[in-house]
């Protein structure tokens, strides 16, 4: 090899080097930190935001990537979580429940927060209003005290005859309160007797379903939320055994058994999520994107555990059905 051949090859060893470095620096430049906050743990869920995320053109680890905080039902640690996020200095915060757009809010008025799930937006000053939220919160909304009315109809349609409603939720959890109210208030104005269950661990379970039986409660409705969600095997299975017919408000609830729900597909609003955010990398403001319902609810029916349960399901509410579980 001559001097200028040995030149030669040091020349082009050097370019390629700082093509390579700018090529490195400019792809660390270009990825994209979005933050996922759950006060539950909705693994499937979060994945179908990934999903459509990705349809959108973006992919991870090349112009993306995902800071994961997940609570699993603890709500207490949301607000350092959310801190860890805002440090992290994402460029937006994606938030599953209405406690973590609440905590995300706590910790930052900059950063753009899209829920995925939620509700009481208004009333928890997450918004000014929906059509136009007006702060760094936008996103979906779950109208699950909206849907109780709808639930404790259906329930009276398989048992005409029932006079003591149960309702179980999570004491911790203020946005489920709405839906106690509204629960109670159904029961009321058709005179039936009502009760409250609100729990704090999963270890009461067992003695609450044994106080339902002994109060002989007709029917109950399960207040869904991230941590009795997390709880959903052990409900359905305790429901089962005392012999209690249940409306859960997701579906996940009974496809793991429970007799039926009526709910927003959530899956379905968590991909929808992936849209608030690709819009707001593009340039849109929070406070303008409309808070938007759910784009579908579904009602879902266990005609299996019916059967054990010894409960006829009325046909014209099996018809209705958008899934039937054999």
């Amino acid at each position: 090899m001559n001097r200028r051949q040995a030149l030669h090859g040091i020349v082009i060893s050097t370019l390629a080097l700082m093509h390579s470095a700018t090529s490195t620096a400019q792809s660390n430049a270009r990825v994209t930190v979005i933050g996922l906050l759950d006060a539950g743990e909705r693994l499937a869920w979060w994945d179908g935001f990934q999903e459509e995320f990705h349809k959108l053109g973006y992919v991870e680890g090349q112009n993306v990537s995902f800071e994961k905080r997940y609570a699993k039902g603890n709500l207490d640690s949301l607000p350092a979580l959310a801190r860890e996020l805002v440090q992290r200095k994402v460029a937006v915060i994606v938030t599953g429940g209405a406690a973590a757009a609440v905590a995300a809010q706590r910790a930052t008025r900059k950063i753009p927060i899209v829920m995925a799930s939620g509700t009481d937006q208004v009333s928890l000053g997450l918004a000014e209003n929906l059509a136009r939220p007006g702060g760094n919160v936008t996103g979906l909304s779950s109208i699950n005290s909206e849907l109780m009315a709808k639930r404790f109809e259906m329930l009276r349609r398989i048992l005409p005859k029932s006079s003591k409603l149960a309702v179980l939720w999570h004491a911790d959890n203020a946005p489920s309160m709405a839906s106690v109210r509204d629960l109670e208030a159904s029961a009321g104005q058709s005179r039936i007797a009502f009760q409250s269950f609100g729990i704090r661990s999963g270890e009461e379970l067992p003695d609450v379903f044994s106080a339902m039986t002994r109060e002989r409660v007709d029917a109950l409705v399960v207040v869904n939320n991230p941590f009795i969600f997390g709880e959903r095997k052990g409900i359905v299975e305790l429901a089962l055994k005392h012999k209690i017919p249940t409306m859960y408000g997701a579906a996940e609830y009974v496809e793991a058994g429970g007799l039926l729900s009526y709910a927003p597909s959530y899956p379905e609003m968590f991909r929808h999520a992936a849209t608030y955010v690709d819009k707001i990398l593009k340039g849109a403001k929070p406070g303008d994107l409309p808070i938007e319902g759910p784009t579908r609810i579904e009602l879902v029916i266990n005609l299996k555990t019916a059967r054990a349960l010894g409960l006829t399901i009325p046909q014209p509410l099996l018809v209705s059905a958008d899934r039937v579980i054999q």
